[in-house]
């Protein structure tokens, strides 16, 4: 991206096809990346992948059962073209007189519980989404208006009140808030049932059972938000346009609102789209704390079980939601900030 005159709609469209593009590239160097450390790396390393596959019943012949399905034994090439096969038009897994049926996207099957990993990504994603969102939309409220404001009141007691807090926010770990919140306002106050229920059987139970994670993990990226955002700011508020339209006679909101906010929030959509997307994937320590049965916590039972398809099909989803969620924060960009030409 370059600075210049906003960009028109050809120029828009232009420039999201190459985003496209590149995302899509990306999206298969990552699949060839993951499929590397999931099939290569073991073998290089002497280990034999179907064994990394069956789970903790690794008898001989389970084993070669999980060979014989994944095609382990075939030329690498072969493996990769099912592979990339199978997350598009499905894949069949027949080894053993047994034919199992993957239907796409096919982010893999697990022999161990004996189903696909798809319905397991679908049947958990919606409760990490409502999660992300729910705390991204609290983060980017409280952090920033309390990076601005420390920023505009700089060395006052509300600036030095609010960091401390942030820095406690950033230092504390988040399964001790999270168990502290639990404490005080669920099992001490009795203010929250802290109990997940879900959407489709009540709303107001739901939300319920969000509150707290939602506020919980708001507080850890609040605070690095406020810091980010009183640091860039402080900077912003220097600048000779921002001078310039203080004395052409802009009202303080307006100066602050329609020139200092546009450049501030140029970072802060990029860390928020990295961090949302690395949130869509799992939050491992928030889901186990509340008991939420989302992707995070999926992968924690995946590793406890050895049951690797579904690390691999958690992997690649939090990989595609990193990729989208920074394709829209780049598109973001010009329409935060109008000097942003899109090339």
């Amino acid at each position: 991206m370059a600075r210049g005159t906003a960009a028109g709609p050809r120029a828009v469209l232009a420039y999201l096809i190459r985003r496209l593009f590149a995302a899509a590239v990306m999206l298969v160097v990552i699949i060839l990346v993951v499929f590397g450390i999931f099939f290569l790396v073991p073998r290089w390393a002497g280990v034999d992948p179907a064994t990394m596959f069956v789970g903790k019943q690794a008898d001989p012949a389970a084993i070669e059962a999980v060979r014989q399905k994944l095609g382990l034994a075939d030329p690498i090439f072969a493996q990769v073209w099912e592979f990339f096969k199978g997350l598009f038009v499905g894949r069949t897994y027949s080894g053993g007189g047994d034919v199992t049926e993957c239907a796409a996207p096919c982010f893999g099957y697990s022999f161990r519980n004996e189903q696909a990993i798809w319905p397991v990504l679908t049947d958990r994603f919606p409760v990490t989404l409502g999660l992300a969102l729910g705390a991204a939309f609290l983060w980017l409220i409280f952090g920033v208006a309390a990076g601005v404001l420390s920023a505009l009141k700089r060395g006052s007691l509300w600036d030095r009140g609010a960091m401390i807090i942030a820095l406690g926010g950033v230092s504390l770990p988040i399964y001790f808030t999270g168990m502290l919140s639990l404490a005080i306002f669920s099992y001490g106050l009795g203010w929250i049932d802290g109990r997940y229920v879900p959407l489709s059987e009540s709303f107001t139970g739901w939300l319920g059972g969000m509150i707290l994670p939602w506020v919980t993990l708001a507080f850890l990226y609040a605070a690095m938000y406020a810091r980010i955002t009183r640091a860039t700011m402080m900077e912003v508020l220097g600048e000779d346009y921002i001078r310039t339209a203080r004395a052409k006679g802009l009202t303080e909101p307006v100066v602050i609102g329609k020139h200092a906010m546009r450049s501030t929030m140029t970072p802060i959509l990029t860390m928020l789209g990295m961090d949302l997307g690395a949130l869509i994937g799992g939050a491992i320590l928030t889901e186990t704390t509340f008991s939420l049965p989302g992707l995070g916590q999926a992968v924690l039972t995946a590793i406890s079980d050895k049951d690797l398809p579904v690390i691999l099909g958690v992997t690649l989803i939090t990989s595609l939601a990193v990729i989208i969620a920074n394709l829209l924060v780049d598109l973001l960009y010009a329409v935060i900030d109008p000097r942003v030409r899109l090339s």
